[in-house]
């Protein structure tokens, strides 16, 4: 992120769940003893009360649920 380690973060998010489309950037977080840590996936797929995001664009067999808001909230015993 800007400021931590030279220069701007690489990645534009989308902060706007009312606008989630699959493709989409996001940065999300993870319950439990990796709470308060960022994450990046894409978004999958887009439900009115969830989305399926994958952490790695690159490896179609990780998927995760998290929760509609400005920040994803994924459960830990997801990952």
């Amino acid at each position: 992120m800007l400021g931590m380690g030279g220069g701007d973060c690489p990645f534009e998010f989308n902060f706007d769940e009312t606008t989630f489309k699959p493709g989409d950037v996001v940065s999300y977080r993870v319950t439990g003893s990796l709470d308060g840590m960022p994450f990046v996936g894409t978004l999958v797929e887009v439900h009115d009360d969830h989305v399926i995001l994958a952490p790695d664009p690159n490896d179609d067999t990780l998927r995760y649920r998290g929760t509609r808001e400005s920040r994803p909230v994924v459960a830990e015993s997801e990952i």
